[in-house]
């Protein structure tokens, strides 16, 4: 079984342009992209202050912020967001949701959906756009709209047995969007789950996303 960092770095790598291998981290970058995982440094345990310092600077030099996921959290910087992250239990889904699969025809009103699940809806053409060239080499990639009547709801990203790119509009998507990616694969549906969800999953565990900003010994993942 992959280890949850191992399941993310799989799933956004060909969502990314660009994956650097330095000292056993694995860096994506993606300009253009509000995706926080393929814009990251997945740490390895044990990463050493002067690796950190390091990655700063590349990400600096790249105009992107330093961006890192961790399977422990990074005391003194300041943490962007934890999840769970395992494969997926599937939940009771209300009746009145609905989720299916769609072309990539659908693409843009994909891309505004997940933005504005996350409060970033300015970012839905550029998201649009990055997804679209990714996607030309992710012939397997799967699009997945949660529709409320004739009202779309919820996006979802299914890339081999993973879904890790999704959100929805109203929490009562969040099972139906879940369920019907999970009826779509063979074994486990890994997936992310905010810390607010009452949605679970099996055998995971927390991911953390932190930022490279500050000095000292609390540069540390030990």
């Amino acid at each position: 079984m992959p280890t949850p960092l191992d399941s993310l770095l799989t799933y956004f790598e060909p969502l990314s342009t660009l994956r650097r291998d330095f000292r056993g981290t694995a860096t994506l970058h993606t300009p253009g992209s509000p995706l926080l995982g393929a814009n990251a440094s997945y740490l390895p345990e044990g990463s050493s202050p002067d690796l950190f310092a390091l990655l700063r600077v590349w990400h600096q030099a790249h105009d992107s912020p330093p961006l890192v996921v961790s399977a422990s959290p990074l005391p003194g910087l300041p943490a962007v967001e934890s999840l769970r992250v395992g494969p997926y239990l599937s939940a009771y889904q209300p009746g009145m949701i609905v989720a299916e699969q769609v072309s990539r025809l659908h693409l843009d009103r994909f891309a505004a959906v997940l933005c504005e699940s996350c409060g970033l809806p300015e970012w839905a053409a550029p998201l649009s756009r990055t997804l679209a060239s990714s996607l030309e080499h992710a012939l397997a990639a799967t699009l997945l709209l949660a529709y409320a009547g004739d009202q779309e709801i919820g996006a979802l990203l299914l890339l081999g047995n993973a879904a890790h790119l999704w959100g929805t509009l109203d929490p009562a998507a969040d099972a139906p969007l879940l369920n019907a990616a999970a009826a779509l694969v063979d074994g486990d549906l890994w997936t992310s789950l905010p810390d607010t969800s009452p949605l679970s999953v099996s055998g995971g565990a927390e991911v953390h996303y932190s930022l490279l900003v500050g000095d000292g010994p609390d540069y540390t993942t030990a």
